[in-house]
């Protein structure tokens, strides 16, 4: 775990405020708060903030406690489309401008958290075909 990216990062204090950033612009975020059923967003942000450590090489307390992430399967119960997506990389955005990370660092994390938000999408755009 010494080479983790998870370490680069600040290890667990750089998520806990990573992930706290976040949630306060999505708790104030008409679009995306309907999706996050419950009245406290805490144990959202704990969810996100374990996953995270884990992803990146630290403490696998997520999968301890919450088994395979199953990203895809756990988000098919709320309707995410590309307006979605893009609102929730905005808020991701500000969390980690918050951060300063070196370029590098900021870099790879934003790819990461770029390519699974666009995983996440599960709505069709209306007028697409798919082509055969």
């Amino acid at each position: 775990m010494a080479d983790a990216p998870y370490l680069a990062f600040g290890g667990e204090p750089f998520f806990h405020d990573l992930v706290a950033d976040f949630y306060r612009g999505v708790g104030s975020d008409p679009a995306l708060r309907p999706m996050y059923p419950e009245e406290d967003l805490g144990p959202a942000e704990r969810r996100l903030r374990l996953f995270l450590i884990q992803y990146w090489g630290g403490p696998t307390t997520y999968s301890q406690e919450r088994g395979h992430p199953r990203l895809r399967m756990r988000h098919m119960p709320f309707p995410v489309d590309e307006a979605a997506r893009d609102r929730w990389l905005g808020h991701m955005r500000a969390a980690l401008d918050n951060r300063e990370l070196p370029p590098d660092l900021d870099a790879q994390m934003w790819q990461y958290l770029e390519s699974a938000a666009h995983a996440m999408v599960n709505v069709t755009p209306p007028g697409w075909v798919s082509q055969p």
